[in-house]
């Protein structure tokens, strides 16, 4: 009987402490008791109902004690949907008690929508209370004497709160900022212009409208620092040159290839001929075998020509002609 006691009352101590434990977790009567305390009326269904959406109450009460402490009007449904769609409902709160707080116009659907667009908004209220500094990279520009500029600038910005929702963000800055340095040094004259006058390229750009589109009003753009480097327009004619020479050299090596080519067809051109020469040199021989065994040639006409042409090389001799004699022995005429 004693053994049976204990163990109801075991079963009974259990039971009491996980209803504890549900009322606990399903019922956050300490947050509610906050809540109240600190003016904001809001009712325990509510909280409950937050449980079951999978939203931790504290979540929301919180910044909603925040916010009514500020002296703002935010509905507490509007602040559970904004939870749910992956807000952060803290950041968005803060953001509106330093705008108003800085007397900056800002509703919570604008700025609802700045933090789901993936801004961070608080960050975008301090900015445009005080502004802070891009610095920009180095950007290199040529001016048109050919000497090459190294710049960079530092543009003060302040973030337009109206833009910042589709507005494009720094990167756009520092790049619209760059092509107004090299445009700026490019049309000028000469590379000293822009040392004597750096201000020249922060008027030229600040001109230019570079924040239109952007979710930031440029205040000012300051030229940081100006270095002279490399002398482009000399490296680019010593290019030019040596690109020239080499292409000299390549129209005289053709013409040599084809001074060759022409001398070796030249040559050809005279060993065929001498082939020929000695070929029709070789019908003489038998052109006059067959004469004189077919009887159109006599043994005296072939001597009679024999001595004609012992006297032609005996006159070209003697005239100087450079042709040597004949090294056959003349034959005596009859």
């Amino acid at each position: 009987m004693h053994g049976s006691t204990t163990i109801l009352f075991a079963l009974v101590a259990f039971l009491a402490l996980a209803l504890i434990y549900f009322f606990a977790r399903f019922f956050p009567v300490g947050l509610w008791i906050s809540a109240m305390a600190s003016g904001v009326r809001v009712r325990i269904s509510i909280l409950i109902g937050m449980r079951f959406r999978r939203i931790a109450p504290g979540d929301v009460v919180r910044p909603l004690i925040k916010a009514t402490k500020a002296g703002l009007n935010i509905d507490i449904n509007e602040m559970e949907a904004h939870v749910l769609a992956g807000g952060h409902l803290n950041r968005v709160v803060d953001a509106l008690i330093a705008a108003q707080a800085a007397n900056i116009d800002l509703s919570f659907e604008n700025c609802r929508a700045i933090d789901l667009a993936g801004r961070d908004v608080l960050e975008a209220v301090k900015t445009s209370v005080n502004p802070k500094v891009i610095e920009t990279p180095i950007v290199a520009a040529v001016a048109k004497d050919g000497i090459e500029l190294k710049a960079k600038a530092r543009v003060t910005v302040r973030t337009n709160l109206d833009k910042l929702v589709g507005g494009a963000g720094e990167e756009t800055i520092q790049a619209r900022v760059g092509e107004g340095i090299v445009t700026t040094i490019g049309s000028s004259g000469t590379h000293k212009e822009v040392l004597e006058n750096p201000d020249k390229i922060s008027e030229t750009v600040l001109s230019k409208g570079l924040d239109s589109g952007t979710a930031y009003e440029i205040l000012s753009i300051d030229i940081a620092d100006v270095d002279v480097g490399r002398n482009v327009g000399a490296q680019l004619q010593m290019d030019q040159a040596e690109a020239d020479r080499r292409i000299a050299q390549a129209k005289a090596e053709e013409r040599r290839a084809m001074a060759v080519a022409k001398e070796q067809e030249n040559i050809a051109a005279v060993q065929e001929m001498r082939a020929r020469v000695v070929e029709a040199e070789a019908e003489v021989p038998r052109a006059m075998a067959e004469a004189l065994r077919s009887g159109k040639l006599g043994v005296m006409d072939y001597y009679k020509m024999q001595n004609v042409q012992s006297d032609t090389h005996m006159r070209e001799s003697i005239a100087g002609t450079g042709k040597p004699a004949s090294s056959e022995p003349a034959t005596v005429k009859k």
